[in-house]
């Protein structure tokens, strides 16, 4: 097939899907035995994580993959590039944890950020009433209440993958320093609401948990180490969105099934690049105005 066919045939493809998007996108409501579903598949995944944070012989999320993935692991991080690898969280069978109604959306990325050190990075991620500088997806970022190492954050996200989808969002993060060299976090969704008509004076929330049905639940895991080139900040992310219908799932999957990848990437970039050309140690103290700039490297 030539350019020219292919840049066709893509074309009407995204046409299709953009036909497809009303019928698919009406709404949805979470059910009890998805959400249950959802739980299950979170403590699972919770346990896992607490098995590896508590062993002897290693920290990080590569520390316990195969070893050829441990190895593609390193090789991104010496190069600078991002690693993201889709995973899957397995029952006590070591079966698939079956979702009625339901997809997971199960991803782990890997960054170093060069140069810094962990306090630096985490003074960085923590800056909550900036985050709307520092990542394309978040439109509106504020830190709603702290308490020590608890954070109730606010976030109003943009992601786009055909179609655009808007959501006021509330979670609530917990840190911990489990060394002068390793930190954790834990964020975790209390509430996702989907914007109709946004930016515009017709702008409401969809009903939470009966809207489209593209964000129910979400939950990430971060890891940092200190090492002598800088941080490694490693996030497992896990979401929860409605099904596909079968009808017009060969088309429509790819775009639903992508866009938790590239929120992730999204998320990893502008950390990376954050430190790029500062001494090791210098903290980012006009965090505002050094944001801007380092948005527009990470793009």
């Amino acid at each position: 097939m030539n350019i020219k066919a292919s840049l066709k045939l893509t074309v009407g493809l995204l046409a299709l899907v953009a036909s497809l998007m009303p019928s698919y996108a009406s709404g949805a409501k979470l059910r009890e035995d998805t959400l249950e579903a959802w739980e299950r598949y979170r403590a699972l995944t919770e346990e896992r994580i607490e098995k590896e944070l508590g062993a002897s012989d290693g920290f990080l999320v590569h520390d316990y993959m195969s070893a050829s993935d441990a190895a593609a692991v390193r090789e991104a991080l010496e190069s600078g590039e991002i690693f993201i690898k889709q995973m899957q969280t397995l029952n006590e069978e070591g079966g698939e944890v079956r979702i009625p109604k339901g997809l997971i959306h199960h991803w782990y990325g890997s960054a170093l950020v060069p140069g810094a050190s962990l306090d630096d990075v985490l003074a960085w991620v923590q800056d909550y009433d900036n985050h709307a500088d520092y990542f394309d997806e978040v439109e509106e970022s504020k830190l709603i209440s702290r308490s020590g190492e608890v954070f109730d954050v606010f976030l109003r996200l943009r992601r786009k993958k055909v179609i655009t989808v808007h959501y006021n969002t509330e979670h609530r993060v917990t840190y911990e320093r489990r060394s002068r060299d390793e930190a954790v976090s834990r964020s975790a969704s209390i509430r996702i609401a989907e914007i109709d008509h946004p930016g515009t004076n017709r702008e409401r929330e969809k009903p939470v948990e009966n809207d489209r049905g593209f964000l129910w639940r979400l939950s990430s895991y971060w890891r940092f180490r200190q090492t002598p080139e800088g941080v490694i900040v490693e996030c497992e992310s896990i979401g929860l969105s409605r099904t596909i219908p079968v009808a017009f799932r060969w088309v429509v999957q790819p775009f639903i099934t992508s866009v938790p990848r590239d929120s992730l990437l999204a998320t990893l970039e502008p950390l990376r690049d954050a430190f790029r050309g500062r001494g090791k140690g210098a903290l980012v103290r006009s965090f505002g105005d050094e944001a801007r700039h380092f948005r527009g490297r990470a793009r």
